[in-house]
């Protein structure tokens, strides 16, 4: 293994060496608590309901200088966070155990790499810098998610996906490679780079990162992604194309429209079309669509289509899912029509915390999810309107969201990459935000209350089964690891990992022997 601080090249076991762009870099920065800069790092977290206070937060610039401070961690026996984009929704960075926190942010280069014939991306890039590079510079891009905000370090780790991806799948399926700083038994911090081709040694660790998580193994510094179908050498022609705009439509309704029987169709139709329409390959792959349901109080009920106007057929496709959802609902409070510039819509997300009047600065919020294989059933339907309707919470931000799926997300095995969920035709949120810290159990209270009795039939949660398949590592939920709130039996791992779980115990135990890398919903050591 050739490792540098400061070098041009570094080299896995594999013998794959990889170009790194040779600009001055300064050296790592260790902000600690009497340093005024301390408490900005403390607010790059997404929410509020966790405040880290480790002893030191370092500012890193290359993989070198991770190495070298994961060594000096493991060294004191300190143990160590990283934070990437710093959009995790649970408290698994900001965590009182956590002593060091390891921050990306500065690691934010994205380039062509030709030995790789891959595009390589650092840790601390965010998914708004990543759309722009590629975009500007080559006219491809990659399916990931919506908020331009979002780190690449947690989002591609655990799977990450967007509006393109039931055209082209999760973004982690066209991950090439990876390189993670691990920690051997000796306590040796290295940098390891490990590919998915075939024959690479290190093969499992890339593995590994397709849906394993963020966390786990090591400290993932860089990664590249090529279309897996990709050939030939020329970039523009490895990943997928930016759409040549981004037309989305939205149709409103007020909530005082809507019985118990018309809320019912305007679900049942909805998930009528995601199962009908999630196989790969067909015209509806492209149209991406969504319902936002909120608590009554809201006011609004929103539908949702996007897609790519150039794609044949596209404007018979949208139309044809309006038309499909809103059948026999009463008349729509608006409609909307909106054709935009495909990178302008992409980088410019309006921040959802301010859409619901709240401040983001202050924002505490719980999210839980589930993939659907099939729409909810009657009961649960009820239970849906039941505490949406609720008048003893009334708040407004709060409610469920439910996304299509399907298409290329479902193209590998289960077995394929460490994401198992490869048949859903749906997933769905339940989420509730909020500002004043003295609100904390009533929300929290009615958020685990309302998935509870949604999932009454399999213990309170979305066990894998002919009508659920387990919710998302990257919408961490400490919660199914609860035996008061999980009494389903299924361990959380299974919720999260299927039958991929001991695969990745294996490689946990090889990669991180010493368990350096840890946190409330880590990986765990068989």
């Amino acid at each position: 293994m050739v490792q540098s601080s400061r070098g041009s090249v570094v080299q896995d076991g594999s013998g794959i060496p990889s170009a790194v762009p040779s600009v001055p870099k300064p050296g790592p920065v260790e902000v600690t608590a009497n340093d005024p800069r301390y408490a900005d790092f403390q607010m790059r977290g997404y929410n509020r309901r966790f405040i880290g206070a480790p002893e030191s937060v370092v500012v890193v610039h290359d993989t070198g200088q991770v190495v070298d401070v994961v060594a000096a961690a493991v060294r004191d026996g300190r143990r160590i966070a990283v934070r990437s984009g710093g959009h995790c929704a649970e408290g698994l960075v900001d965590d009182p155990a956590v002593q060091v926190v390891v921050d990306l942010s500065r690691l934010d280069a994205v380039y062509y790499d030709p030995r790789m014939r891959a595009f390589a991306a650092e840790a601390g890039v965010t998914l708004g810098r990543l759309y722009e590079v590629l975009d500007l510079g080559w006219g491809v891009t990659l399916p990931g998610g919506t908020c331009p905000e979002v780190g690449l370090g947690g989002h591609v780790t655990g799977g990450g996906n967007g509006v393109l991806s039931r055209l082209y799948g999760h973004i982690s399926d066209h991950l090439f490679a990876v390189e993670v700083v691990v920690v051997d038994e000796d306590g040796t911090a290295r940098s390891v780079i490990a590919t998915r081709e075939e024959d690479d040694p290190h093969r499992d660790l890339w593995w590994a990162h397709t849906g394993g998580g963020g966390g786990n193994f090591g400290v993932v510094t860089r990664f590249w992604f090529r279309d897996p179908d990709a050939e030939g050498d020329d970039p523009a022609a490895l990943l997928p194309r930016r759409p040549t705009r981004y037309v989305a439509a939205q149709v409103g309704w007020e909530w005082s429209k809507f019985d118990e029987e018309s809320f019912s169709l305007f679900l049942r139709n909805f998930m009528g079309w995601c199962e009908r329409n999630s196989a790969p390959g067909t015209a509806t792959a492209a149209l991406h669509g969504e319902i936002a349901v909120l608590q009554q109080s809201a006011g609004t009920m929103i539908l949702m289509g996007r897609l790519d106007p150039s794609l044949p057929g596209s404007e018979e496709v949208l139309e044809a899912y309006l038309s499909e959802v809103t059948a026999g609902l009463p008349e729509p409070s608006f409609t909307v029509r909106q054709d935009e510039p495909w990178l302008y819509k992409v980088v410019n997300v309006p921040d959802a915390a301010e859409a619901f009047g709240l401040e983001s600065s202050k924002l505490r919020t719980k999210i839980k999810a589930a993939y659907l294989r099939r729409p909810l059933r009657d009961e649960q339907l009820k239970t849906v309107f039941r505490c949406l309707t609720d008048g003893s919470y009334g708040h407004p931000a709060s409610g469920i969201m439910i996304t299509t799926w399907g298409g290329r997300m479902n193209v590998p095995d289960p077995s394929d990459t460490a994401l198992p969920q490869r048949d859903s035709v749906m997933q769905m949120s339940v989420v509730t935000s909020w500002n004043d810290p003295a609100e904390d159990d009533k929300h929290l209270a009615w958020i685990r209350a309302f998935y509870a009795d949604l999932f009454a039939g399999t213990g309170g949660v979305p066990v894998s089964d002919e009508w659920t398949d387990g919710s998302y590592i990257n919408w961490p939920d400490p919660d199914l690891a609860d035996p008061a709130l999980n009494t389903s039996g299924v361990p959380w791992s299974t919720l999260y990992y299927g039958d991929n779980y001991a695969r990745l115990q294996r490689i946990k135990a090889h990669w991180d022997p010493r368990n350096v890398f840890s946190h409330a919903l880590s990986i765990e050591r068989p």
